[in-house]
């Protein structure tokens, strides 16, 4: 297949069905840390039930016209964001799906940055949710021309104020077995579970899924501004940016950067792993709905 990145930008690519359960949204609750007392997210009966997790869905094997193939063990999540359009029902039913499609892609030196936008729809595509991903092809070659184009784009992310100290500052620590029940929420690679990849990889053995950390983060904020509702979660994303462990402590600063008349704050953020001293999500971003915590 000859190589034509501008044929790649904005292909379709086929539809992919989707369906969750109660138990699955549980399941997820659990695996990006939840506690006994964060009912809303760990009990059926809670205000609701909050689901951020579809988005390990997107990466697809399916042959894209203009675009190389590229070698799978050296793909690596760069970026995720999630709009809530809707709320999503407890149970999906039938006839969902990720409706997907190729919105930018990004030569330089290293690789191949290949952005995906995916849209959650119900039966009657009605969406639900918009996801972008970012994955970066580390040594792939196409052109050799730094050739980059979108024709869409996440959310971006606010400055953090210069100088100015976060407003929230939560700080939780993952269990050692964080990636063995994020696992189950569909993300099987061996990475998580088998020491063998990681330490092959210089990762020194198991890391976190980088999704569990972004719901750690997700959690974090949602209880500094959202009063722990996950309906309140509006926009969310951020730049994966350094690995997590196991066990690993998070620390997650959130700067209040803005509100508009409806009440809806947003919010830049990092998050630190405070067991290696290095940033793990950068350019972080957040819409919530107020809660009453926020307003004081």
């Amino acid at each position: 297949m000859s190589v034509d990145l501008s044929k790649a930008v904005g292909y379709q690519l086929q539809d992919q069905p989707v369906a969750w359960t109660k138990k699955d949204l549980l399941l997820y609750a659990v695996g990006i840390g939840a506690k006994k007392d964060d009912l809303p997210f760990v009990y059926e009966l809670g205000q609701s039930t909050d689901v951020t997790d579809f988005n390990k869905l997107v990466q697809d094997a399916e042959p894209v016209p203009g675009l190389p193939k590229f070698d799978p063990r050296r793909i690596v999540h760069g970026t995720q964001s999630i709009e809530t359009l809707k709320p999503l029902p407890t149970e999906s039913g039938g006839g969902w799906k990720l409706k997907k499609r190729i919105i930018g892609i990004h030569e330089n030196k290293s690789g191949v940055i290949v952005e995906i936008e995916a849209l959650l729809v119900d039966s009657n595509d009605v969406p639900y949710s918009r996801m972008v991903s970012a994955t970066f092809n580390v040594g792939g070659e196409a052109t050799g021309q730094k050739f980059s184009k979108s024709i869409a784009a996440a959310p971006s992310a606010p400055n953090i104020p210069e100088g100015r100290a976060p407003d929230y500052v939560v700080t939780e620590r993952t269990s050692e077995e964080q990636a063995i029940i994020y696992r189950l929420s569909g993300d099987f690679n061996p990475l998580h579970i088998d020491p063998r990849p990681g330490q092959k990889a210089g990762f020194g053995g198991i890391i976190l899924h980088g999704l569990s950390t972004f719901g750690f983060a997700a959690r974090a904020i949602l209880k500094a501004v959202g009063d722990s509702d996950p309906t309140a979660l509006l926009v969310f994303g951020a730049r994966f940016t350094s690995p997590v462990k196991p066990g690993d402590a998070l620390e997650t600063s959130i700067w209040k950067v803005g509100e508009n008349a409806d009440g809806i704050l947003e919010v830049a953020f990092s998050t630190k792993n405070l067991t290696s001293g290095k940033i793990c999500l950068g350019a972080g971003i957040a819409r919530v709905r107020a809660g009453n915590r926020a307003r004081l």
